[in-house]
């Protein structure tokens, strides 16, 4: 679509995102939730009140919309009247929907094991092993460079992630002689793990693709994604004793409470609290 084919009230909204620095993914995502919104008001959304919304909020629901999506086109509505429409009151009594809380999987280290022992190939092998053995995310594992890589202080670097924000993860030795085999059978120069085309680098699919084939070769019988690596690489830390405010600043987490929720997965922490009944002077069962 070019520039004079888009709207005015469009073009502002981007406009907004762009100045608050959203991502060009959340700015695409929004834009095709108020365009859905749009459809079945049948109107222009900057005619749309209160009850528009409802109305449209009700319809997702009756149509078997997930809570997650349910809430998105809640948050991008938010934000089309509250920041570009400047009529905060359309969306004052507009609530999100409750979603069900669920405990992340997570793999045992064995399983790990098995997964990154089973990868394809040495190229992938390499990247899931970052995104375990670093805790990062699947945009985070693709769009590392080589340059990214701190043998010296042995961290890597993690630019613009999730919020926007650079980090530093460790590096662990047995992380760094594996992508060392790697930089010497592929010599990758600008990106870490380059795609067919080695200008741009893989893509988050093509390594979700490849950690999916590696838990179908370990007979691995979890639901397993890229993110399990990186849900497993906190729960691991935190059976280890690790600060749970050293597992928040690895994962990039703004909020502790986003971190805390792998104490409810942490099994052997679990296992080393002693139960209540352990404590009654009960007879022992008979034999």
């Amino acid at each position: 679509m070019t520039h004079a084919s888009v709207s005015p009230l469009r073009q502002r909204l981007i406009d907004d995102m762009t100045i608050r620095h959203f991502a060009p993914r959340t700015q695409q995502a929004y834009i095709r939730a108020i365009r859905r919104f749009s459809a079945f008001l049948g109107a222009s959304p900057d005619q749309a009140g209160f009850e528009d919304v409802r109305r449209y909020q009700l319809f997702l629901i009756e149509t078997g919309a997930s809570p997650p999506t349910i809430n998105h086109a809640v948050t991008a509505l938010r934000f089309l009247f509250q920041v570009t429409l400047h009529r905060p009151e359309v969306m004052h009594q507009v609530p999100f929907v409750p979603e069900p809380r669920k405990l992340p999987v997570v793999l045992s280290p064995d399983e790990v094991a098995r997964l990154l022992e089973a990868a394809p190939n040495l190229k992938s092998k390499a990247a899931l092993s970052v995104a375990y053995g670093a805790g990062l995310r699947a945009s985070e594992v693709v769009t590392l460079k080589v340059s990214d890589i701190d043998s010296t202080r042995m961290v890597i670097r993690v630019e613009q992630g999730k919020g926007r924000k650079d980090r530093y993860v460790m590096l662990s030795p047995q992380l760094l002689a594996l992508l060392r085999a790697w930089w010497k059978a592929a010599r990758p120069q600008g990106w870490l793990f380059p795609g067919q085309n080695r200008v741009n680098p893989l893509t988050p699919r093509q390594l979700n693709r490849a950690c999916h084939a590696a838990a179908r070769l370990a007979e691995i019988d979890k639901p397993v994604s890229l993110h399990t690596l990186r849900h497993s690489f906190a729960t691991h830390l935190l059976e280890q004793n690790v600060d749970i405010r050293v597992i928040q600043v690895l994962l990039g987490h703004t909020k502790l409470d986003t971190t805390a929720r792998y104490t409810r997965v942490a099994t052997q922490l679990i296992r080393t609290v002693m139960s209540p009944l352990d404590h009654l002077p009960l007879a022992d069962p008979p034999a």
